[in-house]
């Protein structure tokens, strides 16, 4: 009786474990995936877009990531503007780029965001380095000074998706600064009737790219203007403004602040600049006067700004 009672105990744990592992067979774990949250939404052009550049097991991943994802709408726009015909058309080196550059690490809500420069997942052309995007909360959400945030916090199991109503193109020196509102003035003396070849120079990615560029703020050249003793940006004669223009720029180098030394030698369009960092990063210019460098290594796909709160003359 005992062997018998020791065969049927032993037969009814082999049962109970085949019925187990028959139940885990049958089980489907529902994924949410950003991927997922683009497909369940009709992001159509988003996941074509995706799968074409071979980043659907990446945005599957663990994350966490924060993804900006355009609308159907959006990509119809990008595609139109840039004379392609459908996403086939699109470079895959370029449509991964384009991308990448709408994925931040982290797991950001809305709140979480506040204006000022993150990076995204893309590199820059330039240095290889993260690219930069700047995020403006000051009337909703807007990116790079073109996207807004049309739908926050759509949550995923490995991130946030915010729906957006461009695609945020590569980024380069002339975008962030029409996007970051502390370069206003210099926007208007880049795009001074008799400067204006700035804005196409510093779009460019060959060369004389890659660009350094130490962009004054807003403030800066309302100090400049006192020190000249004039009243507004339009008083500067042009051969001033655009030797000013020239000694903030350095052709053909992607400087970054881990670059500098004291006493550093740094050639500009419009001649030398002395970089040093003891102290605080520094340039001072052939007159002797001194800016502090106050925000650094924004990366664009040709080249990096960082702002500094003097203008400087050759």
């Amino acid at each position: 009786m005992k062997t018998l009672f020791k065969t049927f105990a032993v037969l009814l744990i082999i049962s109970i474990c085949y019925s187990c592992n028959n139940d885990d067979d049958d089980t489907t774990i529902e994924t949410n995936t950003i991927v997922d949250v683009a497909v369940n939404n009709e992001l159509t052009s988003l996941v074509a877009a995706v799968t074409k550049a071979d980043l659907a097991a990446t945005l599957s991943g663990p994350g966490p990531f924060t993804v900006l994802a355009p609308t159907n709408a959006a990509f119809d726009e990008f595609l139109s503007a840039n004379n392609f015909s459908s996403l086939d058309d699109v470079p895959n080196d370029l449509l991964t780029q384009i991308l990448l550059n709408h994925v931040v690490d982290g797991n950001l809500q809305s709140t979480d965001l506040s204006t000022g420069y993150a990076n995204t997942k893309a590199t820059s052309y330039a240095s290889g380095n993260p690219m930069s995007i700047h995020i403006n909360t000051n009337e909703g959400v807007k990116f790079n000074g073109i996207s807004s945030v049309a739908i926050p916090n759509v949550t995923a199991d490995n991130g946030t998706v915010h729906v957006v109503d461009k695609v945020i193109g590569l980024p380069t020196i002339v975008t962030f600064a029409i996007a970051d509102p502390n370069f206003s003035i210099l926007v208007q003396a880049l795009t001074r009737e008799d400067s204006y070849t700035y804005v196409n120079t510093l779009s460019a990615s060959t060369t004389p790219a890659p660009f350094t560029v130490f962009a004054p703020i807003d403030n800066a050249f309302a100090n400049l203007l006192a020190e000249l003793n004039l009243n507004a940006l339009e008083d500067i004669p042009t051969a001033v403004l655009t030797s000013t223009l020239n000694t903030h720029v350095v052709a053909e180098a992607n400087v970054l602040d881990s670059d500098l030394t004291d006493n550093m030698s740094i050639s500009t369009l419009g001649g030398s600049l002395t970089g040093n960092i003891t102290g605080g990063a520094t340039l001072t210019d052939s007159q002797a006067r001194v800016s502090n460098i106050i925000a650094t290594n924004v990366q664009a796909n040709n080249g990096v700004i960082h702002a500094i709160d003097k203008v400087l003359l050759e």
